[in-house]
């Protein structure tokens, strides 16, 4: 769920040319990839309050609160497209392995 929210995240403040992809087509799919992320972690939340002990998911939403604050205290950074493409693309596996297994 922190690899998903702080995915998310990076995308919604990389809002500036410098910190976007150069090919329209990738910044259009790592666009679609936060979206999903987001919306992954959203259901997550949901799934974990019905399949895990409420400790568990209060703890993965403070936890991937605490990772945004993290990310917003440390400003833009030029490696945030790459970064945010991997921690979407890890978070949404280990989503998926989480709700399959």
């Amino acid at each position: 769920m922190m690899l998903l929210s702080g995915g998310a995240f990076i995308n919604t403040r990389s809002n500036v040319p410098e910190l976007r992809p150069a090919s329209d087509a990738a910044d259009l799919a790592w666009r679609l990839l936060a979206k999903f992320a987001f919306y992954l972690w959203l259901g997550l939340l949901v799934w974990g309050i019905y399949q895990r002990p409420l400790l568990q998911v209060g703890l993965a939403f403070g936890l991937s609160l605490a990772i945004n604050l993290m990310l917003a205290t440390h400003g833009p950074r030029a490696i945030w497209p790459g970064l945010s493409m991997l921690m979407c693309v890890g978070g949404v596996a280990l989503g998926v392995y989480t709700v399959l297994v």
